[in-house]
C-alpha cells in the first residue's frame, strides 16, 4: 500500500470515527442534558441543602452539619414510616407477586377461554393514575356512602359504620389492598411475557411423563421464568420504597401516622412544614436506601449469571 493510499485510508477511518461520535452525540446528547437537569442536579442540590437548617424561603446560611440526619434516624415517626415501607415490601412478596404469578400461569395460554378479556380486566387498574385510584377507593371506603358500608352495614346494626381509613388498625391493610389491586396487573403482564417464552414442548413432555400441573409449575415454569421474576421483584421493591400518590390521596398517611411512608413523611416536613433542609435530608436517605438496594440487587444478579 502506497503512502497516498495509507493516508486516504486513515482519513476515511477518521471520518467514520467522527460520524460515529456525531451520531452518538445527536441521539444521546438531548436525553443526557434532560437527565442532568432534572435528575442529577436535583440530587446534588438536595444533598447540599441537607446540611442546612433552611425553610426554603430565605438564604441558605444556617449550616447544620449532620444534625438533620441524626434527627431523622432518631425520629419515631420516620422509623414508623420506614417500617411501613418494609411491610409493603414483605406483603408484596408474600401476597401480591404470588397472586400475580398464579394468574399469569392461568391466563398465559391461549387455550384458556376468554384469555384476552381476563388479561385486559386484570391489567386495567394499572392504567388508572395513582391519584384517581386513591380518590376512587377513598370513596369506596367511605364510612357512610361507600360500597362496603352499603353491603356490610345492615349486618352490623343501625348506626355502625365501617371506617377502614379512620382506624389505626385497619387503615394500612386497606391501603395495601388498593396497592395490590393497582399493581398486580403489571406484574402479571411481566410474568406472562416470561411464561410465553417457555417452549410448549416442555410442558407437553412433562404431561406425557405423568407430571401433575403443580409439578410442571414448580419444576418447569418457575425456574424458566426467573428473569421475569427478578425484574418483577425489583420493580416491586423500588415501588414499595417510593410509593406516595395513592397513600397521600387516601388520607396522607393518617390517622396517627398509621399509614405513613417515607415519601409522605418527606412531603409533610419538606413542603407543608417548610423544613426544606430537613426534607432534603430525608430525600437523601431515601435515595441512598434505593441506591444501596439497586447496587446489591445488581451484584446479586451478576453473581448468579457468573455461577
Amino acid at each position: 500500500m502506497s503512502t497516498y493510499e495509507m493516508r486516504l485510508f486513515q482519513q476515511r477511518k477518521r471520518k467514520k470515527k467522527i460520524e460515529k461520535y456525531a451520531i452518538l452525540l445527536l441521539f444521546l446528547g438531548p436525553p443526557l442534558i434532560f437527565f442532568t437537569i432534572f435528575v442529577i442536579l436535583p440530587i446534588i442540590q438536595a444533598g447540599y441543602y441537607s446540611f442546612f437548617k433552611w425553610n426554603g424561603l430565605g438564604p441558605v446560611s444556617h449550616f447544620y452539619a449532620l444534625n438533620n440526619f441524626y434527627n431523622i434516624i432518631t425520629d419515631k415517626v420516620f422509623i414508623k414510616s420506614f417500617l411501613n415501607n418494609c411491610c409493603i415490601i414483605l406483603f408484596s412478596m408474600l401476597i401480591q407477586l404470588p397472586m400475580a404469578f398464579m394468574l399469569a400461569v392461568i391466563v398465559s395460554r391461549k387455550t384458556f377461554p376468554g384469555v384476552v378479556f381476563f388479561r385486559l380486566l386484570f391489567f386495567l387498574p394499572f392504567i388508572l393514575s395513582e391519584v384517581i385510584t386513591g380518590v376512587l377507593w377513598q370513596f369506596l371506603y367511605h364510612p357512610q356512602y361507600g360500597i362496603f358500608q352499603y353491603l356490610l352495614g345492615p349486618f352490623l346494626g343501625e348506626g355502625v359504620s365501617i371506617g377502614l381509613l379512620g382506624n389505626v388498625k385497619t387503615v394500612f391493610p386497606a391501603i395495601f389492598a388498593v396497592l395490590t389491586w393497582k399493581y398486580f396487573g403489571l406484574h402479571m403482564v411481566i410474568y406472562i411475557a416470561g411464561i410465553q417464552n417457555i417452549p410448549g414442548e416442555l410442558e407437553e413432555a412433562a404431561v406425557i411423563d405423568g407430571c401433575t400441573r403443580w409439578q410442571i409449575i414448580r419444576n418447569i415454569i418457575i425456574p424458566l421464568s426467573k428473569p421475569s421474576i427478578l425484574i418483577s421483584v425489583f420493580f416491586s421493591i423500588i415501588g414499595s420504597l417510593t410509593c406516595f400518590d395513592i397513600i397521600w390521596a387516601m388520607g396522607k398517611g393518617d390517622p396517627a401516622h398509621a399509614a405513613e411512608v417515607m415519601v409522605t413523611y418527606l412531603y409533610k416536613y419538606g413542603f407543608l412544614r417548610f423544613q426544606m433542609g430537613y426534607g432534603s435530608a430525608v430525600a437523601v436517605v431515601i435515595f441512598l436506601i434505593c441506591l444501596g438496594f439497586n447496587i446489591f440487587y445488581q451484584q446479586l444478579l451478576i453473581k448468579r449469571e457468573r455461577d
